[in-house]
């Protein structure tokens, strides 16, 4: 190409891990984008301070520095790319690439280099390794001779490499000539403070924060956090968890309004993603109440501001809570915002109902892409689809809707995602926006084009009712008849249980109500059945193959004994970690799913504490086994103190 060169296959190096990705130079910069999208990194050619090559095992790397004092390591150039970058970058770039050597023999007996913000160090003028001391999050003197050096912990780092580099220590002996050490200040206290100088610890983890938000609900990861955006870094502190998040792993953020909700959700898309155990979240899906207004005084100097943050920036904010967040999240990372664009729903919303992989949830469909929520959050890119099918409901199975349709986006990597359970009342409209957008419509089932959408979803005025629907009213009705067979059971009052100290006063309301319910059907059923005949009775008036039930009198009253009045000083119970995690979610879930009853939250919290791994429950578990550990001491104590009752389960009194 005559405006530069591109390369293939290398490898972005460095804190952000090592993704493979397309590398271009050209007379306007540098750029590198990571295969299969995500991340893009820009480089101005007024924003380069240097550029040095080096040979490394099995390719050749490029070092980047540019005026911020950030570093870019590029990686697997071949020898005949070298010379073509170097020619190319001197007569457009107006920059000669410097030769570096890589010190292979492993001594660990050197010299530092401290260029801007980057400690190199050297071995016989080949270079060791180098890292950023903006990563340094804390620095110390140890004894006279050593410098400490201790590394931000991002919880981005580790996506894709299973190390980390923590910390790292310099032994300055006081005969060391690089610096000069006197009376006063060894060389070592001389180097600390050259690096200390340098070093972020200035907004580390102990830093104030530039503005914070309290109590925000988010969804993935799920839990309460306090949101702190500090000037390199998002931190989210939670009850369990604790997540610091570089700007630089920031992709784009989503604005994306609830329909009928009095709920926003902004989206903030990671690459790489932080990482919960074994589990990575490449998506934090937070939710604000659209309503709420705040102001948010940013803690900055007006220098700062005018000097880096000019145009970007302003000191204080007023309005909505998600306005003001993603004002100055976009300010401090720079990230691209996205909204909703000119898509409704028939309700003239932003979203469809949909479920994927079992889970409900909201699908957004945006100008470039499709964004499905609350989870699994799952993006998918206009580029990244091959085409898109619309499927009646249950096409392929035994049952089939003509009340709901599916939608399958297959991409180009074989990779599939069906959204099911779509209204058909959405289809026109969806249809003619995925059309719009040029996307490649199929309908694989009957072997058709996109004529064969319409034929499928077509408006009928006689709709089938649903065999999914009659089969679980028939299996209700042949479970009311088994009903019948038990006659000689008499559930008593105290057969049913009673609820535990823990459990709601709505919950158990609408428990009531549907038991009601339950009987009056059951009444129905019955009368409808033909009467049974019974064996005749004896001349004693009882049923001469019949026993009578246990708890009742000849009379035929019930005979119970007294029930045993609880101590209020005795103990309370300890409960189990699925009680612990109710009380931390409940909220959550009641504000994602205003519409849903106290009994249906109860249950949707049963699914999600069902799909939670064991380290996710462990917090939940040792708060159990502390409030257990709580109620045998208690316990004890009030067994030891309870008198004893001498004429307890006596008979009767001899005189």
């Amino acid at each position: 190409m005559t405006d530069g060169h591109l390369f293939n296959n290398i490898l972005l190096g460095g804190r952000t891990g090592t993704n493979l990705g397309q590398f271009k130079v050209h007379s306007g910069g540098l750029a590198w984008k990571r295969q299969g999208g995500g991340k893009t990194i820009e480089i101005d050619k007024a924003d380069l301070t240097s550029v040095t090559w080096m040979k490394v095992p099995r390719a050749y790397q490029l070092g980047v520095r540019i005026k911020d004092g950030l570093s870019y390591t590029f990686i697997g150039f071949r020898e005949q790319d070298v010379s073509s970058l170097i020619n190319f970058m001197q007569k457009n770039l107006g920059i000669s690439p410097d030769e570096k050597q890589l010190s292979v023999g492993g001594h660990n007996w050197g010299g530092i280099g401290i260029v801007g913000s980057m400690l190199t160090f050297m071995v016989e003028s080949k270079q060791a390794f180098e890292v950023s001391l903006a990563d340094v999050s804390q620095t110390q003197m140890q004894g006279k001779t050593d410098v400490l050096l201790e590394f931000h912990v991002d919880d981005t780092t580790g996506a894709n490499e299973k190390d980390s580099l923590m910390d790292m220590s310099f032994h300055v002996p006081t005969s060391n000539t690089q610096f000069p050490g006197n009376e006063n200040r060894t060389s070592a206290q001389i180097l600390w403070e050259a690096i200390l100088a340098r070093a972020d610890n200035g907004s580390g983890s102990s830093g104030e924060a530039v503005v914070t938000f309290e109590g925000i609900a988010i969804l993935t990861p799920r839990g309460r956090y306090a949101v702190e955006l500090h000037l390199p870094f998002l931190r989210l502190q939670g009850q369990a968890n604790d997540f610091k998040i570089q700007y630089s792993s920031i992709l784009r953020l989503f604005v994306l309004p609830k329909s009928n909700n009095p709920h926003t959700v902004v989206v903030v898309t990671l690459d790489p993603p932080i990482r919960k155990g074994q589990t990575l979240y490449p998506h934090i899906v937070i939710q604000f109440e659209t309503d709420t207004v705040v102001q948010k005084n940013m803690k900055l100097s007006r220098e700062l501001l005018d000097e880096k943050y000019k145009d970007r920036l302003v000191e204080s904010y007023q309005g909505l809570v998600h306005e003001v967040f993603v004002k100055v999240l976009r300010g401090l990372s720079g990230a691209k915002v996205t909204r909703p664009g000119s898509f409704r729903n028939y309700k003239n919303g932003y979203a469809v109902k949909s479920s994927l992989k079992a889970e409900d949830g909201l699908l957004y469909p945006l100008e470039k892409g499709f964004f499905f929520l609350p989870k699994p959050p799952t993006l998918i890119l206009d580029e990244e689809i091959e085409f898109v099918e619309f499927e009646r409901h249950g096409a392929g199975g035994a049952s089939m809707s003509s009340q709901y349709f599916d939608l399958l986006v297959k991409l180009k990597n074989d990779q599939e995602h069906l959204f099911r359970n779509i209204q058909r009342s959405e289809y026109r409209n969806l249809f003619n926006f995925i059309n719009g957008k040029g996307l490649k419509l199929m309908n694989l089932g009957d072997g058709q084009g996109t004529s064969g959408v319409t034929d499928v979803l077509q408006d009928t005025d006689d709709v089938a009712p649903d065999p999914h629907l009659e089969r679980i009213k028939n299996q209700a009705e042949s479970s009311e008849d088994s009903d019948e067979e038990d006659e000689d059971f008499v559930l008593h009052k105290d057969d049913g249980g009673s609820p535990t100290d823990d459990s709601g006063g709505e919950e158990s309301d609408a428990s009531k109500s549907g038991g009601e319910k339950q009987k009056s059907s059951k009444k129905e059923a019955r009368s409808s059945k033909p009467p049974v005949k019974r064996k005749p009775k004896g001349k004693d008036g009882e049923g001469s193959g019949k026993r009578k039930p246990k708890g009742m009198d000849g009379e035929g009253s019930e005979k119970r004994k007294p029930k045993k009045k609880k101590d209020p000083n005795a103990p309370k119970r300890p409960m189990m970690p699925f009680m612990y995690f109710s009380m931390a979610e409940r909220a959550g879930v009641k504000d994602s799913n205003p519409d849903l009853a106290p009994t249906d939250i109860a249950k949707k919290l049963g699914e999600i504490w069902q799909k939670m791994s064991t380290e996710d429950k462990q917090p939940y578990i040792l708060q159990s086994q502390a409030d257990k550990k709580r109620y045998e001491k208690e316990s004890a104590a009030y067994r030891a103190a309870a008198p004893v009752d001498v004429d307890a389960g006596s008979g009767n009194a001899s005189d």
